[in-house]
């Protein structure tokens, strides 16, 4: 509290004047009074001064009442004032009539100083709880239009053109944060003509944290992709940046792959993450889960291998994070491994952008509703066959 409260008493009364400047001086070091003789001059008085948020006034008095001067106050754009309405104990209608329209706190006359000096204080705390909660309100709208600014960024970085034209592969992918921003990711992009690099990671925590060790993550991992180095080699040199210059305890784990377009070679590193399906024209499920490796970016000399599949024209690939199998519905039941191989059994020679529709689609049915605890990143890539 500032070392006054400065208060503004409204009354045609001079006698109320005389008797405050008594009982309150500058030398007990509580408040700070003006004085105003009608509701116009209080208005004019408080319009000019922005610090001016505590005001006590009588009902009635000429040329601008007390209860019109209530509502002139109210109607002050961004303002914070708190207003006790000073009237006599028989004038009680008029006093219920300005409580019901906004008045903080009411005095009778004869004033009781102390009973008007706690009233003050009281008054007083109030309006700096106002001002505290309307920061904290401001502050909040300003974090909130920060994160729709990342949001936007964010999704602006993950690729959403899937590749048109091409008629030998085809890839879809999505990611639905749990809050405004994430730390799942997924990309795609040519290393050279016949050769396809696509990753999909899960970054430790949620939030703003997550979202930007996602973002560091995804360009490393890119920019060396791009070099042409085979998936062992980009993870391994993806862990050694991020695990000696990230925050302790903060990882992604990553699947990361390359397709031979031309042939249907797969060549893959698997980095902590959920493995992935393949699919076949049938149906049939085969997890991608060796070789195994280590989470990237928590230990800086850790190993990773590269490991090799070949696809058959119409196989699938399935890639998605543990928001997927880890979600719930109302009742706390996790989706589970089995549910999504049942839904991935039935999606044998699917389209990439159907299939993963048909994820979402069950697992939406399943969690009804019920408040998304993890990101959900779902992608599919599939192999037709080589180009005639």
């Amino acid at each position: 509290m500032s070392d006054f409260v400065r208060v503004l008493v409204v009354d045609d009364e001079p006698d109320i004047e005389t008797l405050i400047r008594r009982r309150f001086k500058r030398s007990n070091g509580n408040f700070e009074f003006e004085f105003a003789r009608n509701g116009k001059e209080a208005l004019e008085r408080v319009a000019a001064d922005p610090a001016l948020d505590l005001v006590v006034t009588d009902i009635n008095m000429p040329v601008m009442d007390g209860l019109a001067l209530l509502a002139r106050l109210g109607e002050l754009d961004g303002r914070i004032i708190r207003t006790v309405i000073l009237s006599a104990y028989g004038d009680m209608h008029n006093i219920r009539t300005a409580m019901n329209r906004g008045a903080f706190d009411f005095l009778i006359k004869p004033l009781d100083f102390a009973d008007f000096e706690t009233t003050l204080h009281r008054t007083h705390d109030a309006v700096d709880a106002a001002r505290q909660a309307a920061s904290a309100r401001n502050q909040l709208d300003a974090i909130q239009q920060e994160l729709e600014i990342a949001a936007r960024i964010q999704a602006s970085i993950l690729p959403r053109e899937f590749c048109p034209g091409r008629d030998d592969f085809s890839i879809y992918a999505e990611m639905t944060p749990a809050r405004t921003v994430g730390g799942d990711f997924y990309d795609f992009f040519y290393i050279d003509e016949k050769r396809l690099g696509f990753v999909i990671g899960d970054v430790s925590g949620k939030g703003i944290p997550a979202a930007l060790f996602m973002a560091v993550s995804r360009t490393l991992l890119q920019a060396i992709a791009l070099q042409g180095a085979e998936p062992a080699e980009c993870l391994r040199y993806a862990n050694e940046v991020l695990g000696r210059q990230g925050e302790p305890g903060v990882y992604v784990t990553v699947f990361y792959a390359i397709l031979h377009t031309d042939t249907g070679a797969v060549e893959y590193c698997l980095g902590g993450h959920n493995p992935p399906y393949r699919i076949s024209p049938s149906g049939e499920l085969t997890p991608i889960e060796e070789p195994g490796g280590v989470v990237v970016g928590l230990l800086s000399d850790s190993t990773y291998e590269t490991g090799r599949f070949q696809l058959a024209p119409g196989e699938s690939i399935f890639l998605f994070t543990d928001g997927v199998t880890e979600a719930m519905d109302p009742g706390q039941r996790f989706y589970t491994e089995r549910r999504l191989k049942e839904v991935l059994a039935q999606c044998g020679g699917c389209d990439p952008k159907d299939l993963v529709a048909r994820v979402l689609g069950a697992l939406g049915e399943f969690t009804s509703g019920a408040a998304q605890s993890d990101d959900i990143t779902a992608m599919a890539v599939k192999w037709n066959g080589a180009k005639i």
